[in-house]
């Protein structure tokens, strides 16, 4: 198979970013990937129009830099790609127009892709992970997948916010600028006093609201203590559901990505659970763990196996777009 080359674009919530990737054989090579983070005030989270104005302000700056670092022009790729959903509205469409305006004036083919399915492969590809059990958390997203019958499916989820949510709002409250998960994981690690906080797993899915309020109520008598006991019992909560994932799946690969992945202590619990079931740990490299555009990149190179891309008139955006109702054919 020829080398090819894809323009990956994400702009999926705060993350304007563009990456190329080469395509050698079944490997991939990061060329260049460049980012620029809308930063909303302290203690706010993120306003959808803002955040889009940011993406169209910089996404030239962004696009410029990332072909200069990559040492190509527009008229050296092969492919565009662009994150379709899920996200913020605004957000996706900036990412799209943008793909659509290369694609349409340098007649590239254009490749729409699901943004919790470019996590999961770039985790992939840059693990050599290859039929793993995976837990996705990020802002967006907490789920536990297998792959089976050309579709992620899903062995569990929270069902209502996501880990990255609440990592957020708790941050948040407190005052701190969002992504606050890092604020929140160098609190936690100057403590080891564990106040009680609600537990709740429901067969193999998680919730995070009571845990959310409770944890705000505890936050005045010491915000070190809260954030650890915080940390502690969310991810023993997920902990619990994929240790019970990998018991059922039989599963010998075990893989951890999306933002929340770059945090030590939830690898920490995971890698304990993957010793006790005899299996592999993989975590995607906190460089490519958050939103980046070579996540999106990746996945339009595998989708370029199976055809020529979309036509233009169906480069829609999709704000709520389940990975589970994706089938993939590569």
């Amino acid at each position: 198979m020829m080398d090819l080359l894809c323009l990956g674009i994400e702009s999926t919530a705060h993350t304007f970013s563009c990456a190329v990737i080469e395509k050698k054989g079944r490997g991939g090579r990061i060329l260049s990937d460049v980012r620029k983070i809308y930063r909303p005030p302290d203690g706010e989270g993120i306003h959808p129009r803002e955040a889009s104005r940011h993406h169209a302000e910089h996404s030239p700056q962004v696009l410029s830099e990332c072909l200069a670092k990559a040492g190509l022009g527009i008229g050296d790729l092969d492919m565009v790609s662009y994150a379709a959903g899920p996200g913020l509205g605004p957000c996706l469409r900036i990412g799209a127009v943008v793909a659509r305006s290369l694609a349409s004036y340098y007649g590239l083919p254009i490749y729409p892709v699901n943004h919790a399915l470019g996590h999961i492969e770039l985790g992939k590809m840059l693990t050599g992970a290859r039929d793993p059990l995976v837990l996705l958390v990020s802002g967006g997203h907490t789920m536990i997948l297998a792959f089976l019958g050309k579709k992620w499916r899903v062995f569990g989820e929270t069902l209502d916010i996501t880990l990255g949510q609440l990592l957020d709002q708790i941050g948040r409250h407190a005052g701190f600028a969002s992504p606050c998960g890092p604020k929140i994981e160098e609190l936690a690690s100057r403590s080891t006093k564990y106040e009680p906080l609600p537990y709740v797993v429901k067969g193999n899915d998680v919730s995070f609201s009571g845990l959310f309020s409770a944890t705000k109520r505890i936050m005045p008598r010491g915000l070190e203590d809260a954030c650890f006991s915080l940390q502690e019992t969310a991810f023993s909560m997920v902990g619990e559901a994929v240790e019970r994932a990998l018991s059922f799946t039989g599963k010998k690969e075990f893989m951890v990505v999306g933002g929340v992945a770059a945090n030590r202590r939830l690898s920490e619990i995971l890698r304990s659970i993957c010793r006790r079931h005899g299996c592999r740990f993989y975590a995607s490299p906190r460089e490519y763990a958050g939103d980046c555009g070579s996540q999106i990149s990746w996945v339009g190179l595998l989708e370029a196996k199976r055809g020529s891309g979309a036509r233009l008139e169906d480069t829609f955006v999709r704000q709520s777009w389940r990975i589970d109702s994706v089938e993939v054919h590569y």
